[in-house]
C-alpha cells in the first residue's frame, strides 16, 4: 500500500486538529482537458506564516495529481523562486518586467520546475521597485490579471504567492483571483491580521472583483503537543467554521531542509508527513471545488 492510500485510511474519519471529523478526500478523477486555470492568491499580511511552503508543496501536490499548475513569485524577496531552484537574481526579464514594460511574452518568462507539470513565473527585488511605478498606471489594480491572461488557457491552477503586506502588489493578486487561501500560522498574534485581511477581501470582492471568494484558512506550523497550538486552531474554528481546511499543516523541519534542497517536500522527502499533509491539503481542494 502506498504512503497517501495508507495515510487517508489512518485519518479518515479520526477527529482532526480542527476538532472535527477528518472527511476522506479521495483521489480526483483524471482530467480529460486542461484549462482554463483557476486562479487562487495565497494571502496573509504577516510574513513568517508558511505562504511560500504552501504555495510551493500544494501546488506540487496538486500537479502529482494530473493538473497542470503555474506558480507566481509576487514577493520582491524571490523565496518562491529560490525554493525551486531558479536563479531569479540572473535574469533579465521577471514578473515585474511584465507588470512594468509593454512587449515581453508572457510565455518567454515562464521557467520549468525540476517537477512534472510545475512552471513557475518568477521574481526577484526589482520587483519592490514595482509598486511605486505602477501607482500612476490606469486601472493599475488589474495589471497582474492583464499579465496572466495568455497563460491561462495552459494551466489548470495559478496559485500567487503574496508579499506580506496589503499593498498594490497584494490588490492585483486579488484583483486577478478566483479564490483566497489564508495560511495561518498556529500562534496567537497571528490571528489579530485575519480580520483586516478578511476586511480587505470583501472591499475588492465589492469594489473590484465580485467572483472573488475565500477558499480556506488552512492551519500552518501546528504543533500538536502544545495548548497554545491546540487553543489557536479551536479558535480559529470557533471564528470561521467551515472556512478552515480540515487539513492541518504540522511544524518539522523537513519543510527548511526541503526549501534547502530547492524542491517541495513531496519529491524531497516523499513518504514524510507533511507531504502527506499536502497531497491530502490538495485533495480537499479539489474536493471544495477550489482547483480543477
Amino acid at each position: 500500500m502506498d504512503s497517501d492510500a495508507a495515510f487517508q485510511i489512518r485519518t479518515a474519519g479520526q477527529v482532526g486538529p480542527t476538532g472535527r471529523p477528518l472527511p476522506d478526500f479521495p483521489e480526483p478523477a483524471p482530467l480529460t482537458s486542461h484549462g482554463p486555470a483557476r486562479i487562487i492568491a495565497m494571502c496573509n499580511q504577516k510574513g513568517g506564516v508558511g505562504k511560500t511552503t504552501t504555495t510551493i508543496n500544494l501546488g506540487a501536490a496538486l500537479a502529482e495529481l494530473g493538473r497542470r499548475v503555474l506558480l507566481v513569485d509576487f514577493d520582491p524577496q524571490g523565496a518562491l523562486s529560490v525554493g525551486l531552484g531558479i536563479a531569479a537574481q540572473q535574469l533579465d526579464v521577471t514578473v515585474y518586467n511584465l507588470l512594468t514594460e509593454r512587449g515581453h511574452d508572457v510565455h518567454a518568462v515562464v521557467q520549468r520546475s525540476r517537477v512534472d507539470d510545475l512552471d513557475v513565473l518568477p521574481a526577484n527585488i526589482d520587483l519592490s521597485a514595482a509598486e511605486v511605478q505602477l501607482v500612476g498606471e490606469v486601472a493599475r489594480e488589474q495589471i497582474l490579471a492583464r499579465v496572466l491572461r495568455p497563460v491561462l488557457d495552459d494551466y489548470d491552477v495559478v496559485l500567487i504567492d503574496c508579499q506580506p503586506s496589503l499593498g498594490l502588489l497584494t490588490i492585483n493578486a486579488l484583483t486577478a483571483a478566483h479564490g483566497v487561501i489564508i495560511p495561518l500560522e498556529c500562534e496567537f498574534f497571528a490571528m489579530r491580521g485575519v480580520a483586516l485581511l478578511v476586511e480587505t477581501i470583501e472591499k475588492i470582492t465589492d469594489r473590484l472583483n465580485p467572483r472573488l471568494q475565500v477558499d480556506g484558512i488552512v492551519a500552518t506550523m501546528y504543533d500538536g503537543r502544545t495548548l497554545h497550538s491546540r487553543e489557536v486552531v479551536a479558535s480559529v474554528v470557533d471564528h470561521f467554521g467551515d472556512q478552515v481546511f480540515h487539513t492541518v499543516i504540522s511544524r518539522t523541519v523537513k519543510f527548511p531542509d526541503a526549501s534547502l534542497a530547492a524542491e517541495p517536500i513531496t519529491t524531497y522527502d516523499a513518504t514524510h508527513k507533511g507531504a502527506d499533509s499536502y497531497r491530502q491539503l490538495a485533495r480537499e481542494l479539489i474536493a471544495r471545488g477550489g482547483a480543477a
